[in-house]
């Protein structure tokens, strides 16, 4: 077993992660996690726990971590997106097909607010796209 546990554990927080450092090979044959860093996502600071100071295996493992969970967070953004718009789908064929006046009346201001917003947003930011593309080209 021991062979086959990774070499440090990343718990993840909404603003980043806490690092631990796995020893299982310690005299009581127990799994130990020792904290030895704190890792802030949005400046990808890390700092390390206490007066501890990290290796230069430790930062090359936890800069791979930030690495990949850039990546990992920008996937699921995407994803989410993808996801609501299947949810406005979704909402269009409730709203036509099995909503009630009552239920409708309990969701339109909202939805309606929301989807302004959304486009409101999106056409300015298409518009700033199609004018920087034609001041570039």
């Amino acid at each position: 077993m021991p062979g086959d546990l990774p070499e440090y554990f990343f718990r993840t927080r909404d603003s980043g992660a806490s690092v631990f450092k796995i020893d299982a090979q310690n005299r009581n044959s127990r799994l130990e996690m020792d904290q030895i860093a704190t890792v802030i996502m949005r400046t990808e600071e890390i700092r390390p726990q206490g007066d501890r100071t990290l290796t230069a295996d430790d930062v090359k493992a936890i800069n791979t971590w930030i690495a990949d969970r850039k990546e990992t967070l920008d996937w699921r953004r995407i994803d989410d997106i993808s996801r609501a718009v299947d949810h406005l789908n979704q909402t269009a064929h409730w709203a036509q097909s099995t909503a009630t006046d009552i239920e409708l009346d309990s969701v339109t201001d909202a939805l309606l607010m929301a989807m302004h917003d959304l486009r409101s947003v999106l056409v300015r930011k298409k518009a700033e796209r199609v004018i920087r593309d034609e001041t570039s080209a």
